[in-house]
């Protein structure tokens, strides 16, 4: 797997990859076989930020060993032909959330897709998520697993005010609202859990690399 390399600021590195599956792929194999000194290994949809301690090791050696394991990959994230796959699977958390299948735009998605709405449920409590990258606001999961057929666009008018717990799709992730704010993905259903709690540890209950299953729940 080919990727760029470059330093960021005095103790961190940015490496660019072709898209969201490579860098879940390279992601996993440095949480494996971590590099000495490594802190952090933040994902985003094409970008991995790896952090690292300078008392104990320095930019040329983690990019050496980023490099290393890049190389290791092929093309798809996958390992390369002789490379031996790790001894234990990375992100073996599992969240699940009981969802009341009530959203607002849930029967505009069953109408898009051409499902029924008992359809589009189905298709959604299918998958076993992966919690890819965290953004937008604090306890924000961006999901990956969603179905092909929900892989929908967002709403052409975002709404003013999203309610916190909504559990939405849009651009090919599922995503559940950790507090109101604005938002323009596709509302399916909403849950009670509590997204972010400053007094948790960790404060986000959907940590990247986690795994996330949606259960249904009778509308209340």
């Amino acid at each position: 797997m080919s990727v760029g390399i470059r330093r960021v600021g005095s103790h961190a590195l940015l490496v660019e990859a072709d898209g969201l599956e490579q860098v879940l792929a390279l992601r996993g194999a440095l949480e494996a076989d971590r590099p000495r000194g490594v802190r952090e290994l933040v994902a985003a949809a094409r970008t991995l930020l790896v952090t690292y301690d300078p008392a104990v090791t320095a930019h040329p050696a983690v990019a050496a060993a980023v490099a290393e394991h890049a190389a290791a990959l092929g093309p798809a994230g996958q390992p390369a032909p002789g490379t031996p796959a790790s001894a234990e699977p990375v992100g073996e958390r599992i969240v699940t959330l009981a969802v009341r299948y009530d959203g607002e735009d849930l029967s505009h998605v069953a109408e898009s897709t051409g499902l029924g709405v008992g359809e589009v449920i189905a298709r959604h409590t299918a998958p076993l998520y992966t919690v890819a990258f965290a953004g937008f606001a604090p306890g924000f999961g961006y999901l990956t697993g969603t179905d092909p057929l929900l892989r929908l666009p967002r709403r052409s008018e975002p709404r003013t005010a999203v309610p916190a717990g909504s559990v939405a799709v849009a651009g090919g992730f599922t995503g559940v609202y950790p507090r109101s704010s604005p938002g323009g993905w596709q509302l399916l259903g909403t849950t009670d859990a509590v997204l972010w709690n400053e007094r948790r540890d960790p404060p986000a209950l959907l940590a990247p690399g986690s795994h996330v299953r949606f259960v249904p729940e009778e509308p209340r």
